[in-house]
């Protein structure tokens, strides 16, 4: 390995002229830098966070190939249920609240501001962690408003941070084939961006492990890391392995092996060094056993309850919906780490 290239990797500053040569290092060696770097960027303290994930209907125009969640004469939840859910959550000790939904024929700005002033004005300690980068364009397009706009009448309404999610992988050559349907690569970075300057921070995905090949995936990790350069306004980086079960693109998937997983997560660690200092493992794909392994490769969160989960339970995922703080702890201290609650922001609250 060129000690100018090892140097760059500990210092931060890789950039897309190092594709190749990431993707040239063998497994032992990325597990271990993976490692050390997680080590140094946040040391032996594994975090999790105490929520709620609210799929507020799963009716949706969209015809993504991935998705087992759609259907055309399926539920939407009234703001009764919704506020009912949050309440649970809240009396559990909740501290955020995820909102996420299908994308309903019409629904512009003024719907999903309603979800988040009701739920604001009865419990307005609660985070609210709410819309994909789709869900607001699809807002945007409805109410034929400039995304600056519809972001700032959500920021308004209680909006505290959003998922990045609808990234799947950050290449129109792949979103032709997987999601023809959804925003392209740099409507996706358009309303990130956006969010960012407003300053609504968000979470930044990635959907690996059926069509895409692992230069891309690194293509896609290369530009997270140049959206935060210019923004900071990323909390965290998810990489979400494809749940193939039950949906189109199944058949057409590779399939993942566990090296495959311990691969992109290190490498996201590896690249992201210096510009987000946390890689989180979803535990509802992987399952607790693989998410503890992932703390010893690069991953230092284990994201949140829950609570319930549908997206990945209906496309086949046999993890289940919610795991406790007794339980994230147990599996953090099992692997010699140190188990902090946090916020959606990352501060710590125990």
């Amino acid at each position: 390995m060129r000690e100018d290239f090892l140097d760059r990797i500990y210092e931060g500053n890789l950039t897309r002229g190092d594709i190749d040569s990431l993707l040239a290092l063998d497994d032992d060696t990325i597990f271990r830098i993976a490692d050390e770097l997680r080590a140094q960027s946040v040391g032996d303290i594994v975090t999790y966070v105490v929520n709620r994930n609210i799929n507020f209907t799963n009716r949706c125009i969209g015809r993504c190939m991935f998705c087992a969640f759609r259907a055309d004469d399926g539920y939407l939840l009234t703001i009764d249920e919704i506020l009912k859910k949050v309440e649970e959550a809240e009396n559990a000790g909740a501290t955020e609240i995820c909102i996420q939904g299908g994308l309903i024929n019409g629904w512009g700005v003024e719907r999903y501001c309603e979800i988040l002033e009701e739920i604001k004005s009865r419990h307005p300690s609660i985070h609210l962690h709410a819309y994909s980068p789709m869900e607001v364009m699809h807002a945007a397009r409805n109410s034929n408003l400039p995304l600056e706009e519809v972001l700032s009448r959500l920021k308004s309404a209680g909006l505290g941070s959003m998922p990045g999610t609808a990234a799947e992988i950050l290449s129109d050559r792949v979103r032709r084939v997987i999601c023809p349907t959804k925003l392209t690569t740099s409507e996706w970075v358009e309303v990130i961006t956006t969010a960012h300057r407003l300053g609504i921070p968000t979470t930044a995905t990635m959907m690996f492990g059926h069509i895409e090949t692992e230069r891309e995936r690194l293509e896609h990790i290369f530009t997270i890391k140049e959206i935060q350069d210019r923004t900071g306004g990323f909390t965290e980086f998810v990489p979400l392995p494809f749940v193939p079960g039950n949906t189109e693109l199944g058949p057409m998937s590779k399939g993942l092996r566990l090296v495959d997983h311990l691969r992109t997560h290190a490498l996201a660690r590896i690249i992201l060094h210096g510009s987000i200092r946390n890689i989180q493992v979803s535990w509802v794909k992987l399952g607790p056993h693989t998410a503890q392994t992932l703390l010893f490769h690069g991953v230092n969160d284990l994201g949140g309850t829950l609570m319930e989960e549908n997206i990945s339970r209906m496309a086949g995922s046999p993890f289940g919906e919610y795991m406790s703080p007794e339980d994230f702890k147990d599996l953090i201290r099992s692997a010699g780490r140190i188990p902090r609650q946090r916020t959606t922001l990352y501060e710590i609250i125990s």
